[in-house]
């Protein structure tokens, strides 16, 4: 349904009425607008973007040029366009400087072109460019682009002023690639910022999927949607993040573990409400960033729905993909073309009122000149401010002084800044690590999440896998895996240690087997220099380390660990590569009796290559996609493919949930160090152990099945070289990689 004036009308005869009398300003809420100091709006008038995923107007929304960036006066009641020589482009979105006397926005000047981003002065003089394509542009469209609908080049979008007089912004100059893509053609934005005139351009983050809408915090800090999945569903954590301008002490804000609505996007700081934010909830696809206004109250658990109020409560994203209206009667109806009403932008003027950009119901989502800019309450009822007939109207922004942040600063270590390295300090690692005993976790294991460059696109077919444009596992994780190594846990369950700066780096809580106990599914950016700390594990913001009494962890007493090897090991830093980490080792002891035409329980443990992987590899993970033709033997225990579901796998879960701790087959070998929860599990380990009993693994070699396992199952230990059996001849076919081969940016030289 659609409110006017407060009134309440069916949706149809309410659309009808609007459309009749396009919807002219509601002289109250443009009273009550002025009333609150505000005698002008920016925003962007521009056809809506067609694209296919929230994220993907930049990629493939159809080439439609035209409108402007204007200025509404709420007195008089017209539209001045600031940029008229402009008009022949695209607008994106935009910021309005502290002391609203600029506007910094992105524009694209043709289809073939990125998006560049520009200032001008909010009387329309002073116009600058800010950011310019890269020398190698013209390179990087040759080599990369995929398709006609986007020229694969760089965009800069989404521009953000910092109170210390520089931008934020994102961009696609990171050259990475969305993980589930199969055709390498969309392409991952992170954040970047840079001086105010455009100079020293510094890349903030390095996510592996995209970054989005950086608003400024009132104390200083960055809000940002971060796009995430590590060990989770691949559509559903678009969560909100903050750092520090520097892209220093990086934070959860919320929705990490929040599955629907799948994105949680345009975030910003709701004003006189201490910890509390407008945000918007949307679908994944098919939509560019419309769907339902919600209300933060970040007081309540962060960990759960309970802080997440539905302003515009008769729309939802219910399931993936497509939007949820709730109908008349209070039944809900799922609608993927959106006819129903939807929202976008939200602006807080207080808890109780927002701007929003809203197309009322009647057309579907795409339309493209049917968003207008309304006056929202916080029982969802909207009322019209300004709204054109012939294009839609997006971003309102109150063109009006507000108060500049403080300025945060984070110190670095220049020598490890030099190094590209940062510090992190556990507190005490039981800390939310339920029914885990003290003196358990011996060790944590620092892992990486390396995302996928532009370079590693295939200009051949055949080695794509479930949406994977370069296989890396068959139905587990999207993103490549490597290993740092492992530091020590103090006996008070604090840590000390050295992580590489700027990668996605994830930990792992490990017994004296190294066998995992708990995973963090997501990651932390570290910026060079930066010494970070958090408490333990399954932390929120407002949590307080456990006293240690008077004493300070033990480990803060002493110099920093650096990553080392795993006991047996010889060397830290490693690629997770199934061939020759697990391979081997069922070679060596298994395959005599799991190998040839009826091989021992039917199971196969052959190192016979397949189309993409090897026989033994495919006869342990199991199959999730559509079709499958093999059977799960519940071998590996719980593992998590991201692409099955999509939406989901996002629960918190408690230690021992995942890896060795749940899995049949270390079980097996362990000699009853892993104890399974499941007693029907646990009885089948006990039997199978009975019949393997003339099989002792060496700890090495536990080691590696127990690694393998604790990471999700990856096959290939980097993103080089070819998969496909048919490529067998070639010099690249399925090589071995070596670590800084596996996290370059560039392909390895051929032998």
């Amino acid at each position: 349904m659609t409110c006017v004036r407060k009134i309440w009308l069916p949706g149809a005869l309410c659309g009808a009425l609007l459309a009749a009398r396009a919807e002219a300003p509601d002289p109250a809420a443009v009273a009550e607008l002025r009333a609150a100091g505000i005698e002008q709006v920016a925003f962007v008038k521009r056809l809506t973007y067609n694209a296919n995923h929230y994220y993907t107007e930049y990629i493939n929304s159809a080439w439609l040029p035209g409108g402007n960036l204007c200025v509404l006066d709420l007195k008089s009641g017209k539209v001045r366009d600031l940029l008229p020589q402009m008009t022949n482009g695209v607008f994106e979105r935009f910021d309005v400087s502290f002391d609203a006397k600029k506007i910094v926005f992105a524009w694209k000047r043709a289809a073939q072109e990125g998006y560049r981003i520009f200032e001008v002065g909010v009387d329309g003089k002073h116009l600058r460019q800010l950011t310019f394509p890269p020398p190698n542009e013209a390179e990087l469209q040759r080599d990369y682009r995929v398709a006609a609908h986007y020229h694969h080049g760089t965009d800069d979008m989404q521009p953000c002023y910092l109170p210390d007089g520089g931008i934020a912004f994102i961009s696609t100059r990171c050259q990475y690639g969305i993980l589930c893509d199969g055709p390498d053609d969309f392409t991952t934005t992170v954040l970047y910022r840079m001086d105010g005139d455009g100079k020293h351009l510094q890349k903030l983050s390095n996510s592996s999927v995209s970054e989005a809408a950086p608003a400024m915090l009132p104390d200083g800090r960055l809000l940002y949607t971060r796009w995430e999945y590590v060990d989770k569903g691949a559509v559903s954590v678009k969560c909100l993040w903050a750092m520090r301008p520097d892209g220093t002490a990086s934070q959860e804000v919320y929705g990490n573990d929040i599955a629907l609505p799948p994105t949680l996007i345009y975030g910003r700081p709701i004003p006189g409400a201490a910890n509390q934010f407008v945000v918007l909830g949307t679908p994944h696809c098919p939509q560019n960033g419309m769907g339902t206004v919600l209300r933060l109250d970040m007081s309540k658990p962060i960990r759960t729905r309970e802080p997440m109020n539905y302003i515009t409560d008769d729309v939802d994203i219910r399931a993936e993909p497509g939007f949820a209206f709730r109908e008349k009667g209070g039944e809900w109806r799922n609608d993927p073309l959106g006819h129903g009403r939807l929202f976008k932008d939200p602006y807080p003027l207080s808890a109780e009122s927002f701007l929003v950009a809203h197309k009322p119901q009647g057309e579907k989502w795409n339309a493209p000149a049917a968003y207008g800019l309304y006056l929202l309450d916080e029982h969802g009822a909207v009322r019209p401010i300004y709204r054109d007939k012939a294009v839609s109207c997006w971003l309102p922004y109150p063109l009006r002084p507000r108060e500049k942040p403080p300025l945060l600063s984070t110190p670095r270590d220049a020598a490890r800044a030099k190094a590209g390295e940062a510090v992190c300090m556990v507190s005490d690692v039981y800390h939310g690590l339920e029914k885990v005993d003290r003196g358990t976790i011996k060790w944590l294991r620092v892992l990486e999440q390396v995302p996928r460059p532009w370079a590693a696109r295939r200009r051949w077919t055949g080695d794509e896998y479930d949406q994977q444009h370069v296989c890396i596992t068959k139905d587990t994780h999207l993103g490549l895996k490597v290993q740092h190594g492992v530091v020590p846990v103090e006996e008070d369950g604090s840590a000390h240690f050295v992580v590489p700066a700027g990668r996605n780096i994830f930990l792992q809580a490990l017994d004296a087997r190294c066998m995992a106990v708990q995973t963090e599914r997501t990651y932390v950016n570290y910026m060079p220099g930066e010494t970070r700390s958090c408490i333990g594990c399954h932390e929120t913001p407002r949590d307080a380390a456990r006293s240690h009494g008077h004493a300070a962890p033990l480990a803060f007493a002493r110099p920093p660990s650096v990553p080392g090897p795993q006991p047996g090991e010889t060397v830290a830093r490693r690629v997770l590569h199934y061939p020759t980490d697990v391979q081997k080792m069922l070679d060596d002891h298994c395959i005599r009796c799991h190998s040839g035409d009826e091989p021992a329980g039917e199971l196969s443990l052959e190192n016979t290559p397949t189309e993409r992987f090897c026989v033994s590899y495919e006869n342990l993970v199991p199959e999730r996609r559509r079709g499958a033709n093999n059977r799960d033997r519940g071998l590996l225990g719980p593992v998590i493919g991201e692409n099955h579901p999509k939406t989901g796998n996002v629960d918190y879960l408690p230690a021992r949930s995942l890896g060795s701790h749940a899995s049949l087959l270390v079980a097996i070998f362990s000699d009853g160090w892993v104890e399974l929860a499941d007693d029907t599990a646990a009885g089948r380990a006990k039997k199978l152990a009975k019949l393997h009993q003339r099989i002792h693994l060496a700890p090495e070699d536990l080691l590696k099945i127990s690694n393998w396992v604790d990471t999700n199952g990856q096959f290939y230990g980097s993103y080089w070289g070819r998969r496909n059996l048919r490529y067998r001849d070639l010099p690249d076919f399925r090589p071995v990689p070596t670590f800084d081969a596996a996290i370059s940016t560039t392909p390895p030289k051929q032998p």
